[in-house]
């Protein structure tokens, strides 16, 4: 089992305040986050940012070991997450991530590369932390 963290400071009110972010790794050392970067495009990360990387990254890694079991190794994979927030209620939740995948995999079928993608989708960290609804469009390369 391993443990990690990442860390977040706030201060002032939830418009005017500014935030900062970090992580254990030193990847993200306070770097800014707040009202604007996160609802008004503003320059900046967010939550749902963070977690689409993660996600990102914990899906692809999934797949890479899924590969490797049938064997198979991806020469190239590129995975974008989109992670919606909307109002629902009286507050936000997030109610989607999309996954798109582009993998160049020497060797692998379709049919075959698009049931180990379904499976690191179902069966990444992430995806089983996240209750939410989550797609997968998946690109084979030739």
């Amino acid at each position: 089992m391993t443990t990690t963290h990442g860390s977040a400071k706030w201060q002032g009110g939830i418009k005017d305040g500014k935030g900062a972010i970090s992580t254990k790794s030193g990847a993200l050392t306070d770097y800014p986050y707040g009202f604007a970067s996160r609802f008004e495009g503003k320059p900046g990360s967010n939550p749902e940012e963070l977690i689409g990387a993660a996600h990102a990254a914990c899906f692809t890694m999934a797949l890479s070991l899924i590969l490797g079991e049938a064997k198979l190794t991806a020469e190239h994979m590129e995975t974008k997450a989109d992670v919606t927030l909307e109002k629902v209620g009286d507050g936000f939740a997030i109610t989607s991530v999309h996954l798109a995948l582009t993998a160049k995999i020497p060797g692998a079928d379709a049919a075959a590369f698009q049931e180990l993608a379904a499976k690191a989708k179902a069966g990444c960290p992430v995806s089983k932390l996240l209750n939410t609804n989550i797609t997968l469009d998946a690109t084979l390369q030739s």
